[in-house]
Order: C-alpha cells, then structure tokens, then sequence
C-alpha cells in the first residue's frame, strides 16, 4: 500500500499536528468558530499526521487493501447502527468513547462506485459542512478530511482529524473504519456535542482528478439524523417474570408517497391487571430499516369506555375524530434509537383501573425514492412485568401551553420563546423527596431549531435537564439523560425553544396545527404525583396591550377589537422592527400565565383562575378596569378598544398620556424598547397581589380583568 504523509501547518503555539483536550480554547457552535485566543496545545504525544492514502482501482470499483482482511468486524465493537440511504446500501455504526472524546465509525458500503462523502453540517446541507471524503480519479484512490465554503465548494482541510483506521473487503460490501475526536481545533470542523446530529452523505458516480474537482450539487446524496453521543447508563437487571406484547402494523402497504403518519388501533385483554412497562424496543420489518423513521404508541384516555377500531393513515378524513384522545404516550421509538429501559426503582404503569385498554401505534413512514408495494409490520415490543416496582414513573409536559397567545413573527432566523414551571407549582405539587427526572423527550412543529430545559433553584440555574442545539421536529425520540435530575419543592423547570420562520409570509401562533407551533418537554421522573402539566404564557392582558400599541403606532387599518381573534389580529400586523422588537420585550418581561394541572386536567388552585383567591388577589389592581368594561368604537377608519384604566387612573389608550406623547414625537425602536417590567419584577398573573405592581411601565402595559385567565 502507497502511503503519501503530509505534513499541514502547526495549531498555532505548538508542534504539526498535536491536538488539544476537547473543548480547551475552543469556542462551542455548529463549527467551530474561529477563537478570540488561540486553541491550546498541549504537549501531548504527536497525534500520527492524518493523510491521503493511495489504493489500486480494479473492475472500476475503489478497494482499500489494508493488513486487517476477512471477515466484518464485530458487531458489538459498534452497538448503534443506523441506515444512511433509503436503499440500505450504505449502513453508518459507531460507538462513543468518552475516556477518549471521540466517536470511532464504522461505515459499510455495500456497492461502491468511485467514491463517497460522508461529514456533519448544520442542518444537513452540503454548503459550510465537516467531511470525510474517499475518491478516486480513475487510477488511485484518496482518503482525507475536508470542508465545503458557503457555495460548496472543497477543500481539504489543513488539520486532519477524520483519521482512517482501516478497511476491510468482506462478501457484503467494503467496511471503512475511521475516527473523530468531539471536539477539535479547527474551526473548519464541526462541534460533535449532545442532541441530534445531521449526518450527511454523497455518491461519486464518475472518477475526479482531484477533490476541488467534486461537484457537490451534482452528488446522489441525502442527510440522516442521529443521535451520535449516546449516554454511557448501565443495563438494569430484568425480572424473570417479565412478558413482552408486540404493537405492531398488521402487514401495513406502505403508502407510495415520501412521507405518511399510519395509525393503527390495538387494545389489551379484558380485565387486564396493573403492570409496569420496564422496557421497550423497536420491531422493524426486514427490508424497510430506511423507511420506518420513528414509532410512538400512545395510551387513550380512560374517559371512553370504548374507541374505534382504525388502520390507515392518520391525516385521513376517515380517522374517528376520537382516536385524537390517544395522546399519552407509552413509548417512543426513532431510528438509530436502541431499546429504552426503566431505572430498576420504576416503571411505566398501565392497565388496571382508571386506565384505557385502548392503544393508538403511529409509525412515520419516510420513502423518499416512492417505493411501491412494499408492506410492513413494524411496531414497537414492550417489556412488562406484574411484580411492581417500588415507584409508578410518570410523565410530565414543561414548556408552553399550546396557545395562540404565543406567535413568532415571520422571516425570523432565530425567535426564543420561553415557557415555564415555576416555583410556586413546583412547591405545591410535587412531594416533599422531590423528584427524579431519568429521561426526556422534546418537541416542536415545523420552525423549531433549538430546544433546551434548565433547572433553577434559589432564582439560579443550577442544571440543564436536556438540550438540543441542532434540534429537527423530523427527529424525535426519548432520550436517557446521561444523569438523573432531582427536582425538589420550590425548583424552577425554564424550557426555550427557538424557532426560524424565514420561509414563511405571516406570524406562526403556538396550536395544535403542524403550521402552528409549541415547545413542549415531557419528561420521564419517578415516583409519580400529581402533577402532569408545568407550563405558561404570556399574560393575555398584556398581549392586548401589545395590539393596541400596534394599532396606535402604525399606519396599517388593523382591526384589534375584541372580537377579532388572537391569530387574526397577529396575521394582520406589519412586521416592521418597531413591532418585532416590543414583542420580543414582551414575551421577555411580562407577567405570565401559569397553567399548573394535576393528570385529572384540574388545576391546582393556586393557578384556577376562577378561584376566589387568586380573584381577591387581583381586586386590588383592577378595581377600575374591572367596572370599566371592553367596548369598541371606530376611528380613523379602524377598530380602537375603550381600554381599562390603569392604577394610576390613566387610560394606556389615552393619546394623552405621557407614553404615547414622547412616542409619537421620536417614533423611534430606542425611545421604546425599554423593558416592559424590570427583569427583578417579572410577575406570573396567579401570583400578583395587591401592591405587587411595578412602578416602572415602560410601555405603558398593565394587567386586564381576568389576567391570568388560559
């Protein structure tokens, strides 16, 4: 075997190609950024120079000979596996070394052509993206680590840190072994860390002279995602009285369409007792590993003492409308997911009473070259067992109520919103232990690009619980957090999602719909309370002030009444960045809603706001605005709202009050970005009390009747 060594420029500060500590010096982002300092290098020992590696070219076919030969390599050296390719012909397995900070791949390629690429980017596009190419101009054949520019354009890069291990012939197909360290110098390549990771891929057809010659767009390529940094947990030990249940498709056609959601009813037996669920695994039908892209099965509410039978796909005007009652969920499966097991002190409950026998299977079908005809019968096994474990785990949603309260603009690259379980519900609601969160499932519609949840005590953060910082809604599974979170009385869950609507011409408000937005974390804990829902919104009495101020500041005929509703007063604002700016200080510093319900939908009662409490509380402050009433008259050709007054006694709608008068002379963002409440102060609408108001109203903002109202 040829082998060509060269030598690239040194990290600056140290010897060619020493490598530094993951992380040291280094900037975290989707690739790394160039650094302010200078990447450390440590006098480690000389990391063997990465380099092009020359092979014969025979039948037309690239073969890598290398001393290691024969059979495949071990299929336990590599535990996670994944399809690349619709077709199986390229399969990607890894495993994860954490004492060395670096993922070891295993790639098969079962027909080889004259070359391929396979590298990490972004959101799975080509351009700026971290690759390892293999290609060959006809005679030899080349290995190395490269990037793509912002046209796609190749390089190969200066600091070689895709190394090749080694490849091996076998009778299914060429495996090429190679690794990568998390984390690099370079700030070419990309930053390997929690969440999903977009995996790329490509297919030389043709030889090239050389790797600039490679045209990106021209590739038969595509993109996986996968969850590369698998936590290192422990198998627990399974009871031997345990049983396993198959929910599976009944030999389902799959649809010969690129996308499908199929819905299939199943129920238990009759008079089937309580039993925890202590482990799951996927079954997928042989043959559609790359069509069957994520699985869930959901339990329906016990509310029904019966549901319909259904089979067929789950958008179809022939779905019962009750089948959208199935929505707990008993498991979740995505590909490149393994068997997901309970902590030996828990499990999942169900059956047995004031629990439904009726099971809802929904299986994303994902058949981008339309195959036709072919049938399926995956589902999802689950592990169960009668012999109860000490604690029934449970599930609890954080984040946003699914409102329209809550809206993104639209061309927004990157729009935070912020949902939260707050101390008080925590205090009131969970037992006096605390809790222990052991897994975690994140979700958002279309728009959702980030995804994180942090634990604050004491008004600190202390602890992300989970986050994904190259999240996709196309990937989502259950995830075991690498450690357990205890959550005690009196600690905060704060989940932020970020949304990108740049491809979109009007404001995506929170919903159901899947052109509707929410940002949702449930998450697994044990031993199960009462609480199941922990989430928030903005105040809606202060989101009405918003459209009033919109109304007064812009030009547009915009009917705000109260009649109008929430998603269409957001449809019809101009999106100049007056208006984008004090909705963001909006959702930053207003008072927020807190929804804090038990599993029965009945809301603890500090947050009901119907509760005599929680209305004597807001007496004091609204008094006026209470007896004043919402009326709507036309002005200048627009709907203008009689607005309550505030405490001080003056209308926030007055063209006479000192917030509008200095306003309307600047008209400028600066004059009116100024927090809504001062960041100290921010106040949750079950929580304000008489004289808890604050002075400080930049925008002239203040609470209506029925403030904290869902």
């Amino acid at each position: 075997m040829q082998l060509e060594r060269i030598t690239y420029p040194a990290c600056p500060g140290g010897p060619a190609h020493k490598w530094a500590r993951p992380g040291a010096g280094c900037h975290p982002g989707r690739m790394q950024e160039s650094r302010s300092k200078p990447c450390s290098c440590p006098s480690l020992k000389l990391r063997e120079v990465a380099s092009m590696y020359f092979t014969m070219v025979a039948a037309f076919l690239v073969i890598l000979v290398v001393a290691l030969q024969g059979s495949a390599p071990r299929q336990s050296d590599f535990p996670y596996k994944v399809p690349l390719d619709p077709q199986g012909l390229l399969e990607l397995s890894w495993n994860v070394s954490y004492p060395e900070q670096a993922v070891h791949f295993q790639l098969l390629i079962r027909e080889l052509r004259f070359g391929l690429l396979f590298g990490m980017s972004d959101r799975g596009e080509f351009e700026n993206a971290d690759l390892a190419v293999l290609w060959s101009d006809g005679r030899n054949s080349y290995f190395g680590d490269a990037w793509s520019d912002a046209k796609g354009q190749l390089h190969m890069d200066s600091q070689q840190d895709y190394q090749l291990l080694g490849a091996r012939r076998a009778p299914e197909g060429l495996y090429l072994l190679f690794r990568r360290p998390f984390s690099t110098c370079d700030p070419k390549d990309y930053l390997i860390e929690d969440g999903t990771v977009h995996l790329i891929y490509g297919v030389l057809e043709k030889p090239v002279r050389s790797l600039q010659a490679i045209n990106v767009s021209a590739l038969h390529g595509g993109l996986q995602r996968v969850q590369l940094l698998k936590p290192n947990i422990s198998i627990p030990q399974l009871p031997s009285d345990m049983k396993t249940m198959e929910i599976t498709a009944p030999d389902v056609v799959i649809p010969s369409q690129e996308t499908t959601y199929w819905c299939y009813m199943a129920e238990l037996p009759e008079g089937f007792p309580k039993h925890h669920i202590i482990m799951y695994e996927p079954v997928v039908t042989a043959g559609n590993e790359a069509l069957v892209h994520h699985m869930e099965v959901f339990q329906c509410a016990a509310d029904f003492d019966s549901f319909p039978r259904y089979n067929g796909p789950c958008d179809s005007k022939m779905k019962p409308d009750r089948l959208n009652y199935c929505r707990h969920v008993l498991a979740a499966w995505a590909m490149g997911a393994q068997a997901f097991y309970y902590p030996e002190e828990a499990g999942l409950a169900f059956g047995g009473p004031g629990s439904s026998r009726y099971l809802r299977l929904e299986i994303h079908y994902h058949n981008p070259l339309v195959f036709k005809g072919r049938r399926d019968s995956s589902g999802i096994r689950l592990y169960y067992t009668a012999t109860l474990r000490p604690h029934d785990a449970g599930i609890m949603e954080l984040g946003l109520v699914y409102t329209p309260v809550m809206a993104i603009p639209p061309g927004e690259d990157s729009f935070t919103l912020t949902g939260y379980c707050t101390d008080k519900c925590t205090q009131l609601a969970l037992p006096a232990a605390g809790i222990r969160i052991f897994a975690s499932q994140l979700h958002t519609h279309l728009a959702g690009r980030k995804v994180v949840t942090v634990l604050s005590r004491d008004g600190r953060e202390r602890q992300v619980v989970n986050a994904d910082g190259h999240y996709s809604p196309h990937f989502q599974e259950i995830r075991m957090l690498k450690e357990v979170v205890a959550v005690f009385p009196g600690d905060e869950l704060i989940t932020t999602c970020t949304y990108n609507t740049e491809d979109r011409s009007r404001a995506t408000v929170g919903g159901f719909g899947i052109l509707e937005e929410m940002c949702v974390n449930y998450v697994h804990y044990y031993p199960q309370s009462q609480l199941e829902l922990c989430k928030s919104a903005v105040d809606p009495g202060y989101l009405h002030r918003y459209f009033n101020l919109v109304n007064r500041f812009n030009d547009e005929e915009i009917c705000m009444c109260p009649q109008v509703s929430v998603p269409q007063q957001f449809y019809s604002i101009p999106w100049n960045t007056f208006n984008r700016d004090v909705l963001k200080s909006l959702y930053g510093f207003a008072p927020i809603s807190m929804h804090c319900n038990k599993s029965s939908a009945v809301r603890f009662p500090f947050s009901d706001p119907k509760s005599d409490d929680f209305w004597k509380e807001l007496s004091a402050v609204n008094y006026r605005a209470k007896s004043q009433g919402n009326t709507c008259e036309r002005r200048r050709g627009r709907c203008l709202p009689h607005l309550p007054l505030s405490p001080r006694g003056l209308a926030v709608n007055s063209p006479c009050s000192d917030f509008h008068s200095k306003a309307r002379k600047t008209m400028t963002v600066k004059a009116l970005r100024m927090p809504l409440i001062p960041p100290a102060s921010r106040l949750r609408a079950g929580d304000v009390s008489a004289g808890q108001m604050p002075q400080q109203m930049g925008s002239g903002l203040e609470p209506s009747p029925g403030a904290g109202a869902p």
